[in-house]
């Protein structure tokens, strides 16, 4: 079985100008980013990689921990993604991906053992992080502690 999805994009003008795309759900102004030299309009193509990669990591780790038996408290995550600028040439050189997982009240040892390896395990589970990689470097560095009783 195969998912097809479908974008709509509209540029307006030469490098430095504004565009709109459409996909689904999403619905957004596009435009290169101020620190690159465009006009910062709206989102760009690294914070949408970044988006993309960092959603789908959350949301297979969410599915692992469940699948696993593993409740949270909670489940946050910061993700960066860095961009190298070498004689003009823009390359996505690396994802890091900050999860930080707090397990309920009286999980031991051996859970948040078992939620770090799988906070570790989710990036290779991730269907955008597959897409990508041998391209960008993808890291993971989970933060896991149990709730307070």
């Amino acid at each position: 079985m195969k998912h097809t999805f479908q974008l709509k994009g509209i540029w307006n003008g030469g490098r430095n100008s504004e565009g709109v795309i459409e996909a689904g759900n999403l619905n957004t102004v596009i435009s290169i980013p101020q620190g690159m030299g465009g006009p910062g309009v709206g989102t760009n193509p690294d914070e949408m990689l970044l988006g993309a990669a960092a959603t789908c990591y959350l949301i297979t780790l969410a599915a692992m921990l469940e699948r696993a038996g593993i409740d949270t408290e909670s489940l946050t995550q910061t993700s960066e993604g860095i961009v190298d600028v070498t004689n003009n040439i823009f390359t996505y050189e690396k994802i890091i991906h900050r999860p930080r997982i707090i397990l309920k009240a009286g999980s031991g040892e051996k859970e948040v053992e078992k939620a770090r390896r799988l906070a570790e395990a989710a990036e290779g589970s991730c269907m955008i992080s597959r897409a990508v990689a041998g391209n960008v470097e993808l890291t993971t560095e989970p933060d896991v502690h149990v709730a307070a009783k």
